[in-house]
């Protein structure tokens, strides 16, 4: 990742640690050079690790759609410990991290390659029809909004995809829970396979294999029967 955008990302607001931003560069080019479709990011905030990924699309030929609804997570809200009070609107009192998120993406040249769209995740999800290379999952963190967009948009990754999941604390003394359940969900269902050599601090990457889990149970199945039936 050039330089110049590294410095570009770190400058913008936002929750995304340095080491853990260029790992989640590393993953996103990974999935844009599969050719199998878009990189998705949920949750856009100002457009941190938009960048981040906006420069793996780029340099893998592909691109990132990031979506949020840009009035703030729950955890982002006056009163709460991640609210910061220069991204809400003097006009409305409301959260507006839109112009933030514009701006970032277009200082750092990325214009051509980084789509924004306005809007909650439900809606857009239910709306997408594509096949994904790469799913970002870093929106609102509470129980029903994490659970919402791993549902929603889980199944729109490509066989051979990849997802990535923010904000994985094992302690929960370090972090909330709903996305170390998704985590955990994920690898439980059989799914995703874990990309260990991807992840970095409480970022985890899964692939989801070319082959199903149910197709690879047959396929040992049909394994172990022909070699019952050799001996």
């Amino acid at each position: 990742m050039q330089a110049e955008l590294i410095a570009r990302a770190r400058a913008v607001k936002g929750f995304m640690p340095d080491d853990e931003g260029l790992a989640l560069y590393q993953a996103g080019l990974r999935g844009a050079r599969t050719g199998l479709g878009s990189l998705l990011e949920v949750g856009t905030y100002c457009g941190k690790s938009a960048i981040y990924l906006g420069a793996a699309a780029r340099e893998g030929g592909a691109m990132l759609v990031t979506v949020d609804h840009h009035r703030g997570s729950a955890e982002n809200q006056p009163g709460w410990e991640h609210h910061d009070p220069s991204v809400v609107d003097t006009r409305t009192r409301r959260m507006d991290t839109l112009p933030f998120a514009r701006r970032a993406i277009e200082e750092a040249g990325l214009e051509s390659h980084v789509v924004l769209v306005v809007g909650t995740s439900a809606s857009v999800a239910a709306i997408w029809a594509a096949p994904l290379a790469f799913l970002f999952i870093d929106g609102g963190h509470g129980q029903d909004a994490a659970w919402a967009d791993y549902r929603a948009w889980t199944p729109k990754v490509a066989a051979g995809g990849y997802l990535a999941i923010h904000d994985v604390f094992p302690d929960p003394a370090d972090g909330g829970r709903p996305p170390y359940e998704l985590y955990r969900a994920a690898l439980g269902s059989g799914d995703w396979l874990e990309e260990e050599c991807l992840g970095c601090g409480s970022l985890r990457v899964l692939r989801r294999p070319e082959q199903s889990a149910a197709a690879r149970q047959i396929g040992v199945a049909q394994g172990q029967a022909k070699s019952d039936q050799a001996q």
